[in-house]
């Protein structure tokens, strides 16, 4: 349904809104442009007040000016999130070696393929359904996507050469994935938002294994919260990386950068 009449819209609009949709007349045209029938429309609608998430409905999201296909249950890759794409793009230099642990949808694999011209570029995720999206969205992009725990799936011969690592690993403490939003903690992979007691469990293995899997001198970057900063240093100089932090106020995002030293 490409157009209708202002009173329809207006009608959504005020539907969206009263559910707490901030973006309310964006979602609509949104909606209105996905449906080819006022059924359609209206199930879109209903669906979307009881607290789906948008994407899930539409079929994709917009992540760093490309669209991404996200099936029912994968992780809505966030806009934050173009910050571990834009600090990967300043950190790698030509021909990277490249890994995107906890890949979700693909979006940010997706993006660095755009971005970086690498002679290897893998994903890998733990949720089969993750894996599924992910291959579609990375189908013809010379990637592979594995599925299966952090690095135990990449093939051995990669240990110790990749030149960076990226980890959009899930960093939300365990009592606190109850205060998400529903359409987070209703319709998305628990394992992609629980990261343990303290949110950083994930993370502390990536670390480990990110000593030994980068190249010396290669880059890993992780997503985590603010408050999360330091003890994840922390973590980060223990596994024998040296780690910065880096904010982006606009985005409202924090990573972190740790390199292997040579």
């Amino acid at each position: 349904m490409t157009s209708a009449p202002l009173a329809d819209r207006s009608a959504l609009v005020g539907r969206l809104r009263a559910a707490g949709c901030v973006y309310a007349e964006d979602e609509a045209d949104l909606l209105l442009a996905a449906a080819d029938t006022p059924a359609t429309l209206a199930d879109l609608t209903d669906r979307r007040v009881a607290g789906e998430p948008l994407e899930h409905l539409l079929g994709w999201a917009e992540f760093c000016g490309l669209r991404i296909a996200v099936d029912a249950g994968v992780f809505v890759p966030r806009g934050r999130t173009a910050l571990l794409v834009e600090l990967a793009a300043e950190l790698t230099g030509p021909a990277p070696a490249v890994a995107d642990l906890c890949c979700g949808s693909g979006a940010t694999t997706v993006a660095l393929a755009h971005r970086l011209a690498p002679r290897w570029l893998a994903a890998a995720d733990i949720d089969p359904a993750a894996v599924a999206c992910a291959r579609r969205n990375l189908a013809g992009l010379a990637a592979e996507v594995y599925e299966g725990d952090l690095f135990t799936p990449l093939p051995r011969q990669w240990r110790g050469r990749l030149d960076l690592v990226v980890a959009n690993a899930p960093y939300v403490p365990t009592d606190a994935v109850a205060l998400m939003p529903p359409e987070a903690r209703l319709h998305e992979a628990p394992v992609a938002l629980d990261g343990g007691p303290d949110g950083l469990t994930v993370l502390r293995r990536v670390a480990v294994g990110a000593a030994s899997w980068l190249a010396p001198g290669g880059h890993l970057v992780v997503e985590a919260s603010d408050t999360q900063a330091d003890v994840l240093c922390v973590a980060l100089a223990a596994a024998g990386l040296l780690p910065s932090v880096r904010h982006d106020e606009d985005l409202d995002a924090t990573a972190l950068i740790a390199r292997r030293p040579t």
